[in-house]
């Protein structure tokens, strides 16, 4: 269980002081959180000096526009922010995890925009299996479909059946034991020549970059809440698909009914 993941102190339990001795912890975690903040600007500093990877192969997408290659998603833009869905074809929904990392997008793709960036979504469903789902879902980013093509496989995030059987896969720049679809989050640039080249990628906890839920979830005293879960993920729902909020259950105002 990670630190983010532990459950809140039962509140009788919890400390309460006063505001003298709480400025003075909350300075101290304050170094701390500045700390974090240094490291994190150095670690970033050190992902944008990475070799990058020349993109040899010819990838093309299906798109509602029609077919399109990786060089054309970048939308006139020299850096392509791609999120890998996991939506695999015949499946009935995306999933939700990758669903509640989209749910945080479409008011990003303009702040992208710029800054030279162009957010695409990749998943290996059909088209017009993405198309049906997206409606659902009102979303408005851009979203193509890498299906029949190499892409998914290349960047590590779609696995064969004998992959599965072994459980064994190159996952997260390790064997591990994967599902059919698995997330991440890529990044390419494209220069003056329209050469593109692969810059970037991150699995596991690190599509969390996606999810600011969380980030504002750490600020609170329950935190995620995630520590007597099944898994830390098990809680979140497609949009359209939560319960009423456990407040608005508990409200005997009008509203909350």
């Amino acid at each position: 269980m990670t630190i983010a993941n532990a459950p809140m102190d039962h509140p009788a339990d919890h400390p309460v002081v006063s505001r003298q001795q709480w400025l003075a912890d909350r300075k101290k975690l304050m170094a701390r959180e500045k700390e974090l903040t240094r490291l994190g600007d150095q670690i970033a500093r050190e992902r944008r000096a990475l070799p990058w990877v020349r993109i040899d192969k010819a990838y093309t997408f299906d798109t509602p526009v029609g077919r399109r290659t990786l060089a054309d998603l970048f939308d006139g833009r020299r850096q392509l922010l791609v999120q890998h869905f996991m939506f695999a074809p015949g499946w009935e929904q995306g999933c939700k995890s990758c669903s509640y990392m989209a749910d945080h997008t479409d008011a990003t793709t303009l702040h992208l925009a710029q800054r030279d960036v162009t957010f695409v979504a990749v998943s290996r469903a059909p088209l017009s299996e993405i198309e049906h789902f997206r409606r659902r879902m009102g979303w408005k980013f851009p979203w193509v479909s890498s299906h029949g093509t190499d892409f998914n496989r290349d960047f590590h995030v779609s696995f064969t059946a004998d992959e599965l059987a072994s459980g064994k896969a190159d996952y997260n720049f390790g064997d591990t034991d994967p599902g059919e679809e698995m997330p991440g989050v890529s990044v390419f640039w494209k220069d003056d020549a329209g050469e593109v080249f692969h810059t970037y990628s991150t699995y596991g906890r690190g599509v969390e970059v996606m999810m600011h839920t969380y980030r504002l979830l750490d600020l609170t005293p329950k935190g995620r809440d995630e520590g007597e879960l099944t898994y830390t993920m098990e809680w979140v729902r497609h949009h359209d698909r939560y319960e009423l909020a456990p407040a608005a259950k508990a409200s005997g105002s009008c509203c909350g009914g």
